[in-house]
């Protein structure tokens, strides 16, 4: 289902690039030879040179003397790297880096200008979809393999008898070997945070605004799992932009990595060419850094959600990276995928116990089909008539569920073979026979009430790395009046606020 990318240049089939985005829902989009300007505040120590009211286009690189350099933009230094881990060799790629952008339809995506300069570049998953709306189910489903009847972007966390990917790295699967992971969280103010947002001090959006809240916990799949956040040890791997900086220096960076820029750069608060804008920044450079991608590295570049609710859940997928076969660059391939692909991907290429839930479902969970082969996996064809609509939201029913509560559940057939040629992996406290259909629902909303998996558990991990350093923002828990304010303490930085356009 492999086709070759026209050329941009035009002729028959070839890849227009429209002056903006007129898809119902879509934001306005940069053309690709449109100028945006982009209001950016001073840096202070001198780190970087930001450039107000910058002139960008596609056609145009800035160069960057270090893409890993400190920035006062972040809360403080960063208080050391992670230990270095033993590689565990993988069928396809021994490195897979995802990076998540938000809110945005299919042909906006494609239509901006990094979009367009990376296609080249990587693989066009052209039929790949989001499993519901909006961002934070989607979020969990990509780690837990299901959204549990999430419907909203409320504080959640799921318990530690839920199976994880992270579950399934830590197992090692057939080899038996820990695979190392962490998620990387832009103006996240420390590791291991378990805040509901995160405000900082400096508006740099609005230069001498409000305060501005840059991270979210609903973007963090780290974060919402209470095996990584309920564990000291494992928290570290809950991690932050001035860590990715540290970890790639020290060429320390897991093998599972898990990248969300924050609330502007990923278009949530902002618009596609303020995204388009921070992946040039960002992405662009870093994939000639081979700390961060080599000849064994897989970077799925991708989004949340589309914009448009009435719409099917398309989102723009790109596969980049040293470990995208050479002869398939600059082509599009048409099976259908969603999130839960990524989990099967990750289970197929280290032979991995599965979760029995999303990734173990046939038509939805299908690997990157270029290297299907290479798995020994064989993907379902979906025909786009048959297509499941999971732009549905607030409708199913689950432990998170306000109207139809249920208790966690456990898979329906925990005998199933995943991806991986392994079983499902069953942690302690689950009660296997209590599958969805089994459980009572009970609407909650009716009585008053809240689900339980609301309520901030307070683990709150102050700084589980060593050392610590001032903070200048301020932490929430917006939904729960039980919630705790975490104090900060930070740690180094990226500097990739997309719209500051840094040189040295």
């Amino acid at each position: 289902m492999q086709q070759r990318l026209p050329s941009e240049t035009g002729g028959k089939g070839s890849v227009a690039r429209p002056p903006s985005s007129t898809a119902e829902g879509s934001r306005p989009v940069a053309a690709a030879n449109q100028i945006s300007t982009i209001s950016v505040q001073p840096q202070e120590r001198g780190h970087f040179l930001h450039i107000a009211s910058t002139e960008w286009k596609s056609d145009k690189a800035f160069k960057l003397s270090s893409q890993l350099s400190q920035s006062s933009n972040y809360v403080g230094m960063n208080n050391g790297s992670l230990p270095k881990h033993d590689v565990v060799a993988g069928k396809a790629f021994d490195r897979i880096i995802q990076i998540w952008l938000e809110n945005t339809d299919y042909e906006a995506a494609i239509s901006t200008p990094a979009m367009q300069a990376l296609l080249p570049q990587g693989v066009l998953f052209d039929n790949y979809y989001a499993v519901t709306h909006p961002s934070e189910p989607n979020y969990q489903a990509a780690v837990t393999g299901d959204f549990w009847g999430l419907g909203d972007d409320s504080f959640n966390h799921i318990p530690e008898n839920i199976t994880t990917v992270f579950d399934l790295l830590d197992d090692g699967g057939k080899a038996g070997k820990p695979v190392s992971y962490a998620c990387y969280q832009e103006n996240m103010p420390y590791d291991g945070f378990t805040g509901f947002n995160y405000t900082d001090a400096k508006n740099y959006i609005t230069p001498g605004g409000a305060p501005y809240v840059y991270y979210v916990r609903k973007h963090n799949p780290c974060a919402m799992m209470d095996y990584i956040s309920g564990n000291p040890k494992r928290a570290i791997y809950n991690r932050n932009f001035n860590d990715l900086a540290a970890d790639v220096g020290n060429n320390t960076m897991p093998q599972w990595n898990f990248i969300t820029p924050n609330m502007v750069n990923d278009g949530h608060d902002t618009t596609a060419a303020f995204f388009s804008n921070w992946t040039s920044y960002f992405l662009t450079p870093m994939l000639a850094e081979p700390k961060f991608n080599n000849n064994r590295t897989l970077v799925l570049l991708t989004f949340d959600e589309n914009d448009s609710y009435s719409a099917p859940n398309k989102i723009f997928t790109l596969a980049l990276g040293g470990a995208v076969p050479s002869n398939l660059k600059n082509t599009t391939d048409h099976t259908y995928m969603t999130h839960y692909s990524a989990l099967s991907s990750v289970e197929a290429n280290w032979n991995l116990k599965s979760l029995g839930r999303g990734d173990t479902n046939k038509t939805m969970s299908n690997v990157f089909p270029f290297w299907a082969d290479t798995f020994g996996y064989q993907n379902t064809q979906v025909d786009d008539a048959d297509i499941p609509m999971t732009n549905l939201t607030g409708v199913f029913p689950g432990p998170l569920s306000p109207t139809a509560n249920t208790l966690f559940y456990a898979p329906d057939n925990v005998n199933v073979t995943g991806a991986g040629g392994q079983p499902v992996l069953v942690k302690s406290g689950l009660n296997v026979s209590q599958t969805l259909a089994t459980l009572p629902r009970t609407n909650l909303t009716a009585l008053n009430q809240k689900p339980y998996w609301e309520t901030d558990p307070a683990f709150n991990n102050v700084n589980v790395s060593t050392g610590s350093s001032s903070s200048t923002g301020t932490t929430a828990a917006k939904t729960n009046a039980g919630a705790k304010t975490v104090a900060g303490t930070g740690l180094m930085a990226v500097a990739v606020l997309a719209g500051v356009v840094a040189l040295l």
